[in-house]
């Protein structure tokens, strides 16, 4: 059990937090989601409590040394950290890494999902997720889709596609998802799945047709796209944002920063900037994202498996 003194300590360092501006951790470059998303949280932080949040992006070695410098910081809630799907699937597809997402971060909330869509060019003879899949079936190995790279989401969610229909479509990773897309454009590739935000130009102009979104439920981001799941029950692929912090960091910071998180998401303001950046709004309990981690995680161990993806 805690002694006095010890209880003392931690209810006097909550009330003093946060002392000097906080940093969080983004594990992409300059102007991605994860980014805009951190400094969208941190302008909220800021504003609530008089101290400046600076985001440090750290996109090196596919976000592992910003991890592993998250993971090492001190544990007072100065040090925070973006954790996304991408995130987990680097967590699964290196077999030694200098930090475990589980064991070294405590959750504080997840911000935000963000579905992908399935795109297919015009000339695909497939307006419906479900000919699509009998086109596949009918035709093995003859379809080709692109994606941001093995490994990447767009990856994993189009072999979990494969997997769940037993269809038979060939992988082109690209350096990225907007070559992929543009590829899908020309008819280098056939298919590709795509964040929404890179694709709603592509589609409205026609240049690719959209099947569905990756989500279990319709989005209100696209409400007239149905879901995949509507013909291909239990399929589920999203990417999502969520905020930790290191392990050991004191429970009453981690219930402070919860309730500011969500207090901010659950603003018409930044729940607006978050729909503009194709993500839905979420702001959930630590409990929520503890249980949900670990599932994700699992998730995209069995997908990288199946896929055989390797690190590029």
């Amino acid at each position: 059990m805690l002694g006095a003194s010890t209880v003392h300590a931690l209810a006097a360092t909550a009330q003093g937090y946060p002392a000097r501006p906080i940093r969080i951790i983004a594990l992409s470059s300059p102007a991605s989601g994860p980014d805009i998303v951190g400094r969208l949280i941190g302008n909220k932080l800021t504003e609530a409590w008089g101290q400046q949040v600076i985001v440090d992006t750290r996109p090196a070695a596919t976000g592992i040394i910003g991890s592993e410098i998250a993971a090492k910081a001190a544990p007072d809630g100065h040090t925070l950290l973006i954790v996304t799907a991408q995130a987990v699937i680097v967590s699964v597809m290196y077999e030694k890494l200098p930090y475990d997402l589980l064991r070294d971060f405590v959750p504080i909330s997840l911000i935000a999902s963000t579905p992908f869509l399935l795109l297919v060019h015009p000339t695909v003879a497939a307006k419906t997720v479900k000919e699509l899949i009998a086109l596949a079936r009918s035709n093995p190995g003859k379809l080709f889709y692109g994606s941001g790279g093995s490994g990447s989401p767009p990856h994993l969610a189009a072999e979990i596609f494969k997997s769940m229909t037993g269809t038979d479509m060939v992988h082109v990773p690209y350096k990225g998802i907007t070559p992929a897309l543009m590829d899908t454009v020309g008819g280098q590739v056939q298919m590709v799945i795509s964040v929404i935000p890179a694709a709603l130009s592509t589609v409205r102009a026609g240049r690719v047709r959209v099947l569905g979104v990756t989500s279990a439920q319709r989005t209100p981001l696209v409400p007239d796209v149905p879901t995949i799941a509507e013909t291909v029950p239990g399929y589920e692929f999203i990417g999502w944002y969520s905020l930790v912090a290191p392990a050991r960091t004191p429970p009453a910071i981690l219930a402070r920063l919860n309730a500011e998180v969500v207090k901010a998401v659950k603003t018409s303001e930044l729940g607006e900037r978050l729909s503009n950046l194709g993500a839905d709004p979420i702001g959930s309990t630590r409990q929520e994202l503890a249980a949900y981690l670990p599932r994700e995680i699992e998730k995209m161990r069995k997908a990288v498996k199946d896929s055989g993806a390797r690190p590029d």
